[in-house]
């Protein structure tokens, strides 16, 4: 930016104000993340803007993070802290795969998360959502905010966009919904927060997570279903 602006005769960094330019500013996923079971599985959402202070640093990002292949975490707060809490949990994760014989659940994927949040609670910014499908109790979702607490949930949503949500997902789920109501509700959610929310906005990214596997999806900017 600086060496853009040198281009112009006349035009004075001095003059711009120092909140304009992101260096040393910290990355941030100001988000929107939503979560929720349904019968044979999990629907889990977000936006994908990531940035800077007042620069959107991507806005492509994507947020659903595969943590073993039918668990994912939905990141929100530092870029860095929760991309590095979720390699550490990766980690520990793979070894007691192989210590215990068996895959990880869900609910062993939260307390990892949960014990190193907790224990760097005054260090770490970060806000997340452990979700995915094991073998014992099939479909599941944990909250698990910034202080490391962790809560079972039938429905979970995060991130600055969820101050918009409460209303709308306190109406419209119901733990009886389909797989393709569900579909629907996570992507009206993500919408309206990325049109409401400073802080959202992009695209909105999608992974269904059943005992089949995981499908991703995508709706581009201009697919999401805004209604004026």
């Amino acid at each position: 930016m600086a060496i853009a602006l040198d281009s112009f005769p006349g035009f004075a960094k001095e003059t711009i104000p120092d909140s304009w330019f992101p260096r040393g500013q910290e990355v941030s996923t100001g988000t929107t993340l939503v979560a929720v079971e349904f019968d044979g599985g999990v629907v889990i959402g977000a936006d994908s803007k990531t940035s800077m202070g007042t620069w959107v640093a991507n806005r492509v990002t994507d947020k659903l993070t595969p943590v073993t292949d039918t668990i994912f975490c939905c990141r929100s707060g530092s870029a860095a802290d929760t991309q590095a809490v979720t390699d550490v949990v990766k980690y520990k994760l793979s070894f007691a795969e192989v210590e215990q014989g068996r895959p990880a659940t869900v609910r062993d994927a939260a307390m990892a998360f949960r014990e190193i949040c907790y224990e760097y609670r005054d260090s770490l910014m970060a806000g997340l959502i452990v979700a995915g499908y094991d073998e014992v109790n099939g479909g599941q979702v944990y909250r698990v905010p910034i202080g490391g607490m962790c809560v079972h949930q039938p429905m979970a949503i995060g991130g600055s966009g969820s101050t918009y949500l409460f209303g709308l997902m306190d109406t419209r789920y119901d733990p009886k919904m389909s797989r393709d109501s569900c579909i629907e509700l996570v992507l009206q959610a993500v919408t309206q927060a990325i049109r409401r929310d400073g802080s959202s906005g992009g695209c909105c990214r999608m992974a269904i997570i059943t005992k089949d596997g995981v499908e991703r999806k995508l709706w581009l900017n201009n697919e999401l279903p805004i209604v004026w």
